[in-house]
């Protein structure tokens, strides 16, 4: 069995090209991964959601372990199969749902007690069982147990709540074992405080990881401050490694990470976004049920080689969302998805032609002049 490794192919300023190597197939960064909280991205055929350009999903031990159970997704299998996805998967430790979903929680050095938000009963997540379920199933890269820091955190709040995380995070490794082929990932926290996440990245950096996350972002703090933290954040990490932004973001989002060296995202946006009626493009968001798309035949993107974003005009997209049709929400989630990963293969094409930074000028000159009405 081939063995998980990261290669550096270019890098233009701080932006990088890479590659991901796994015994599933190889991940291209920058990467975006739609996210299958369970086990499914929604609206979407796995081979749809590849046929968008995707490498790689991601999937959600919180929401697994509570249905249909990570022992019984074993006994069937494991993910992949369960799902129909061949290729990669990355499952994030629930930590975040724990802290965002669930009623009553207790939080202990051991790890946190909480109520489900289904239907209320009491489960125990620490980080070993987070490993173990991460285990049963089968995921590619395995993320560790962390503390999701909440924002605003004083320097006392965010310090306790990053040490909390780096012992969880040694014994999440140590959870992991030996798993040829598989990879574990560590998250650095800190909150915005610079002299944190530099604690955080040498306690990361001496338990030892496949790959590094920047954690505690998108959590409310605004892009400029999330730039800000990027600005110093992701330099902490190792270079050879993969470097993973949590839960991000918008399209400008992610341009701007990229320029500060993050290789990896995911995000529910344009999957949510597509179910409410906005389309993501390269001239910025596009709201369909707004009255002016009634009578537009132009289509979404008619350079896009995705069907949904060439193929059906802005006209039968607004009248399936007026009617409530649930094709509205596919098409729209669809166009989302390969926008998503249009924009990220555009950008791993700028840094191997060394114009990563024309790029940039020239994305953000399409979302100032804006959606161009039909005439």
């Amino acid at each position: 069995m081939s063995l998980f490794s990261f290669s550096l192919k270019a890098q233009d300023g701080k932006a990088r090209r890479g590659e991901i190597l796994t015994p599933r197939g190889d991940i291209q960064t920058p990467a975006f991964m739609p996210v299958g909280t369970a086990a499914s991205v929604k609206g979407m055929l796995p081979e749809q959601v590849r046929s968008t350009g995707a490498d790689i999903i991601l999937g959600n031990t919180y929401h697994l372990m509570l249905r249909p159970g990570a022992e019984e997704m074993a006994a069937m299998g494991g993910l992949h199969q369960f799902m129909r996805w061949e290729r990669p998967i990355l499952t994030d430790s629930g930590g975040y749902q724990v802290m965002s979903l669930t009623k009553l929680r207790k939080m202990s050095e051991e790890g946190v007690t909480f109520q489900s938000h289904i239907d209320g009963s009491k489960h125990r997540l620490t980080p070993e069982r987070s490993m173990e379920i991460q285990r049963l199933l089968g995921s590619d890269i395995q993320m560790v147990l962390d503390e999701c820091t909440p924002y605003p955190a004083t320097h006392d709040e965010a310090r306790l709540s990053m040490e909390q995380s780096m012992r969880w995070a040694a014994r999440s490794k140590e959870a992991f074992g030996s798993q040829p082929g598989h990879a574990c990932f560590g998250i650095q926290q800190g909150s915005t405080f610079e002299d944190l996440r530099q604690r955080s990245s040498e306690a990361l950096r001496e338990i030892g990881f496949d790959g590094y996350a920047v954690g505690g972002l998108a959590v409310g703090e605004g892009q400029g401050v999330m730039f800000q933290v990027l600005g110093f954040a992701v330099d902490m990490l190792p270079e050879d490694h993969p470097r993973y932004l949590m839960g991000v973001g918008k399209p400008d989002d992610l341009v701007g990470a990229v320029a500060r060296g993050i290789d990896m995202f995911d995000c529910v946006l344009p999957t949510r976004s597509g179910r409410h009626g906005q389309a993501f493009t390269r001239r910025g968001t596009v709201n369909l049920r707004n009255a002016r798309h009634a009578h537009d035949m132009r289509p979404l993107d008619e350079e896009s080689p995705c069907p949904a974003s060439s193929q059906f005009s802005r006209a039968y997209l607004h009248h399936l969302f007026k009617s409530g049709e649930l094709l509205g929400q596919i098409l729209l989630t669809w166009h989302n998805l390969a926008y998503y990963q249009e924009l990220m293969k555009a950008m791993r094409e700028a840094i191997e032609a060394g114009c990563f930074e024309a790029f940039c000028d020239d994305f953000h000159k399409l979302r100032a002049e804006g959606d161009i009405p039909a005439l």
